[in-house]
């Protein structure tokens, strides 16, 4: 049974150059974003609280996600960069968590499962991208302990939906979204923000 997430597209060139030319806002955004998956994977447990077979790993990704939150906030505060003054709307997830919509609350559920999956491979990607052209050893090496944990999250949520769904709809559909998360990614201007 395969756990991981082969994502179709390749973060461009331009995106990297763009948060090489401004880090400090990829720091803002990265720690929102770090605040939010911890929520996200909270929000799992409280929407669903009676699937008992998933609910320990949840927890254990929202520590985790917080825990990387307070390490970019320590490597901002040491580089004199605060928190953004409110988090902004990610257009990525956004369009993403839209494909979820419609169809019955299981298939809904499963959907939403699988695109935390695929949104945690794209920063594991992403922070891996960043991790391999920052110049600076230690920020260099902080990215690269951070990619591997992200890609170990982006296997747990498929490894979740598998307890509940048939393989053959976990596949298919993963598939179907791996496909539009391509589009949507493309369909974005590029910004110094992991999405």
């Amino acid at each position: 049974m395969k756990y991981s997430v082969d994502l179709m597209v390749k973060s461009s060139d331009a995106w990297i150059a763009a948060v090489k030319n401004d880090f400090d806002s990829f720091l803002q955004d990265h720690a929102d974003c770090e605040r939010k998956a911890s929520a996200m994977a909270m929000s799992f447990v409280a929407k669903y609280p009676d699937r008992n077979e998933i609910i320990p790993e949840l927890i254990e990704t929202a520590i985790e996600e917080l825990e990387h939150f307070q390490q970019v906030f320590d490597i901002m505060k040491s580089r004199g960069v605060s928190l953004a003054k409110e988090m902004t709307k990610d257009l990525y997830i956004q369009k993403l968590m839209a494909l979820s919509h419609g169809g019955t609350p299981e298939t809904r559920f499963r959907d939403r499962l699988l695109l935390a999956s695929i949104i945690e491979c794209r920063g594991c990607e992403r922070f891996k991208l960043v991790s391999e052209n920052l110049e600076d050893e230690e920020l260099s090496k902080f990215y690269k302990v951070l990619w591997t944990s992200e890609a170990k999250h982006g296997n747990i949520f498929v490894k979740m939906a598998l307890n509940y769904f048939e393989e053959t709809s976990v596949y298919n559909r993963l598939d179907e979204l791996i496909e539009k998360e391509a589009e949507v990614l493309n369909s974005l201007e590029i910004r110094s923000a992991l999405h």
